[in-house]
């Protein structure tokens, strides 16, 4: 067990802090050529304190953020005896502290785990799923979120909301001041044309970088952690058959953004889980159909 659920927690790490390293650069770089076009120190000492304050926010509390944008709400164990039960002895077998339980009000069926370390982690599961899903198929994906925990993915994970999140709006707002800089600049064509150029250049480029920080997060995790939970549950028809209802389900998530959506156990927009070879290149998810297949195939 510790050989699959621990390997990557390494190399999580450093994906995390290379992340939020990235991310200050970026936000910094920006902040420079605004203050160098517009000569005001000003905006280059504003992009060192939102990257730093951003950074700090998305490590001590991105897990309350992405709860929070998903709408999702502590559970108690009255409310949900089963889900408590299956987690602490999932926890107990993993040799991990138990995490705190979340609902979704969702019907579709889709769980995902959060928080900083395995000691500050969160494991949110719709409403869906605990109505939908049997016993085993239930077990299946709560290991699946666990393994995540284990060898912290969650960390990773839920850094790159934020980031993602502050890059999408960073966009939104070079979009405005490209609008008034193009309204602006009879009265200084040449600084107006290039900060017009400059702010066309980021919204064509921040989207990007914010799909480039989800991606980070890598597909070979959800991989992983199919593997990693089925080993723990030592029931691999478990996780397979909720994924095979994660598949047929058509519920939609209305509390899922772009920002969210790489948590989840599976992609919560349902209808574009296209799977040609070029979608798969900005997909955060495996294709279902590829890991109920992977999951059918081990050994157990």
């Amino acid at each position: 067990m510790a050989s699959t659920l621990y390997t990557q927690h390494d190399s999580n790490v450093r994906k995390t802090w290379l992340l939020m390293t990235g991310f200050l650069v970026f936000v910094v770089a920006i902040g420079y050529l605004f203050g160098y076009i517009y000569n005001s120190p000003g905006i280059l000492y504003g992009a060192i304190a939102i990257s730093l304050v951003m950074n700090f926010v998305a490590y001590w509390y991105s897990d309350k953020i992405a709860l929070a944008s998903t709408g999702a709400r502590p559970i108690s164990r009255e409310e949900s005896i089963e889900l408590y039960r299956i987690v602490e002895n999932l926890s107990i077998t993993a040799g991990l502290p138990m995490p705190r339980l979340y609902i979704i009000p969702s019907a579709q069926i889709n769980a995902f785990a959060t928080g900083r370390n395995p000691q500050h982690a969160a494991v949110a599961v719709t409403e869906g799923a605990l109505s939908k899903l049997d016993e085993n198929e239930l077990q299946g994906v709560l290991a699946h979120e666990l393994s995540h925990v284990g060898n912290d993915d969650i960390l990773i994970s839920t850094v790159a909301v934020v980031l993602a999140g502050v890059i999408a709006s960073m966009s939104n707002w070079f979009i405005r001041i490209g609008g008034f800089q193009r309204r602006s600049s009879d009265d200084n064509r040449s600084g107006g044309g290039v900060l017009a150029l400059l702010s066309l250049l980021a919204v064509l480029l921040a989207p990007l970088a914010a799909t480039l920080i989800r991606l980070a997060v890598s597909r070979r995790r959800e991989s992983l952690a199919d593997v990693s939970g089925a080993l723990l549950t030592r029931y691999p028809e478990g996780l397979a058959r909720a994924l095979e209802k994660i598949a047929g389900d058509e519920m939609p998530m209305r509390t899922a953004s772009n920002a969210t959506a790489h948590l989840f156990i599976s992609n919560p927009f349902k209808g574009q889980a296209r799977t040609s070879w070029f979608t798969k290149l900005f997909m955060t998810h495996p294709p279902l159909s590829e890991r109920i297949a992977a999951l059918r195939g081990m050994q157990v």
